[in-house]
């Protein structure tokens, strides 16, 4: 949970310089041995793109998790895998621990990938600084910079004093149902947590470097629609009424008018059935409908999708959603269900605050100030989950593009800049780092 205690050592970080050098003598050390380590990284990064882990196939995503538990373990972080009941029908996650003091940080990836066993594209290859392969981007470099960060923080004797814990859930890409158990160990390491960074990948675009403060809900709703069905003749007749499908026009339009405008809040109708004779299965987004010009349809499915920036803006737009299908049409009956499934990580001080540390510690690497990241511009992610409980930073990750395509690729010498990054601002965020400061401004 916050603490203004934390609020309060964030919010001084950012104030605070390192002499004229930029970096301590112990982050130059680990800017050093990145340096030295990054072909060792990418190693990593090969050995694990190279196994196949889409998120139903359960043995690759374990096979992943082995490769990261091996590495994990020879940190002496204590690793645990945890299975999940047969009924949730996904591998299961990877966490691993070091128990030391200070603030805690809590470290998010995932194992899986949005390619399937029988998906063609399943191996690493490298082009000069380009390497391509399924899930490189999104995102196995993100692990492997987890592992890297951690094994400098070691190299320089930071590590062990140090709360960490690691989560590589195994379902990232199509979570496992009920939310409630297939995140419950993430909520719980969220509790625990003052800080949570989210590994995906970094954004670098414009010219400019952008930290991730905010990540919108991903959420679905269906509607069901039913009207009286009988000769078109008689359509909008007292005994009749509007019919099905105009009832799902007039919802459909007052979403539009009506809901519509709030910024971070946008809701799509991705597939519409309606007629006589309808049937929709919304696991493979497929359905078949039957109607005639002459015969008033009598039923209408709608599958759509939600996402908001905010508990409290995806509340308030279920609410008049549902206020506008209670008013129905003549002879016309309707239901509006949700399912939601990833939470909105909201824009709060404490997440920008972490952004300004983030920042800090670019400039002090000899780049220029981070911009903050439009969050209608990225997807869902993990880390929202723990978002309601703690400080949370995400885009950790290496500089990557053409994530969930058969073009994904990497750019291969950002992994050390975001090894470095990540190793910097944990030990500058942990409270058992003291070295000497001086005042420092930052304009990001």
């Amino acid at each position: 949970m916050r603490t203004p205690l934390l609020q309060i050592m964030l919010l001084a970080l950012i104030g605070l310089s390192f002499k004229a050098a930029a970096l301590s003598d112990n982050e130059q050390a680990i800017s050093d041995w990145v340096d030295q380590h990054q072909e060792d990284a990418i190693a990593l990064l090969a050995e694990t793109v190279n196994i196949g882990s889409g998120t139903m196939n359960h043995e690759g995503v374990r096979a992943v998790g082995d490769v990261m538990a091996r590495e994990l373990s020879a940190l002496d972080l204590s690793v645990r895998w945890i299975d999940m009941p047969e009924t949730v029908n996904r591998a299961g996650h990877l966490f691993a621990e070091n128990k030391g003091s200070g603030t805690r940080l809590l470290l998010i990836g995932h194992l899986d990938t949005v390619f399937e066993a029988d998906d063609q594209f399943q191996a690493f290859s490298r082009t000069g600084n380009t390497a391509e392969g399924p899930g490189i981007s999104d995102m196995k470099s993100g692990n492997a910079v987890i592992v890297y960060a951690l094994k400098a923080l070691d190299h320089i004797g930071a590590l062990e004093g140090m709360a960490v814990t690691v989560a590589y859930t195994g379902d990232e890409e199509k979570p496992g149902r009920p939310l409630a158990i297939s995140r419950r160990d993430l909520l719980e390491a969220g509790q625990w947590a003052d800080i949570a960074l989210g590994f995906e990948g970094a954004i670098t675009t414009e010219g400019s470097d952008w930290a991730t403060i905010a990540r919108r809900s991903s959420s679905s709703w269906t509607l069901n629609v039913s009207g009286r069905q009988a000769h078109s003749s008689a359509i909008f007749s007292g005994d009749v009424g509007a019919g099905a499908i105009n009832e799902t026009a007039r919802i459909l339009n007052a979403f539009y008018t009506e809901v519509r405008g709030d910024y971070g809040l946008t809701f799509n109708a991705g597939n519409i059935q309606g007629g006589t004779a309808v049937t929709y299965d919304a696991a493979k987004n497929r359905g078949t409908t039957f109607g005639k010009t002459n015969v008033v349809p009598s039923q209408t499915i709608v599958h759509g999708g939600i996402r908001a920036l905010s508990v409290e803006q995806l509340k308030g737009a279920k609410q008049r959603m549902q206020t506008i299908v209670a008013a129905h049409l003549p002879h016309t009956e309707a239901t509006l269900n949700f399912d939601d499934s990833y939470p909105p990580m909201a824009p709060t001080e404490g997440n920008r605050a972490l952004a300004l540390a983030f920042s800090e510690v670019n400039q002090d690497l000899g780049r220029d100030a981070m911009k903050i990241w439009d969050p209608l511009r990225r997807g869902a992610a993990d880390i929202a989950f723990v978002a309601p409980y703690t400080d949370a930073l995400a885009g950790l990750g290496a500089l990557g593009k053409g994530g969930h395509t058969p073009n994904e690729s990497l750019q291969l010498d950002s992994m050390a800049l975001a090894i470095k990054r990540a190793a910097i601002l944990m030990l500058r965020l942990s409270k058992n780092h003291q070295e000497p400061t001086e005042a420092h401004s930052v304009q990001p």
